[in-house]
């Protein structure tokens, strides 16, 4: 009988807990078809985008909406195309992730 009062906080306890982006995302979101953790590919490593954004207070939101959205010009001329697989939730998680990268 104590199983179950048990089994129901766990429950409540795992669907309170906010979910954490980590490269297990990023590789599922195709993220890292063009980023890698620490090395430059079609795109900056996210190391780079860390330490360009780490000063800026909007980043998070910035850096959300070109996940999701695509963006040009900030890392030369190759653009980052719009992700369609990603929602604004997971965009957050990503982002959230990549800028606490040191």
């Amino acid at each position: 009988m104590k199983l179950i009062p048990l089994l129901m906080i766990s429950l409540v306890g795992a669907t309170a807990a906010p979910a954490f982006a980590n490269p297990e995302l990023a590789q599922k979101k195709n993220c890292m078809a063009c980023h890698a953790i620490d090395k430059k590919l079609v795109g900056p490593a996210y190391k780079e985008v860390a330490a360009k954004y780490a000063d800026q207070k909007d980043a998070a939101d910035k850096l959300a909406l070109k996940v999701m959205k695509g963006g040009t010009g900030a890392w030369g001329a190759i653009p980052m195309p719009a992700n369609p697989q990603v929602n604004e939730a997971e965009a957050k998680q990503l982002v959230q992730w990549v800028l606490s990268l040191k």
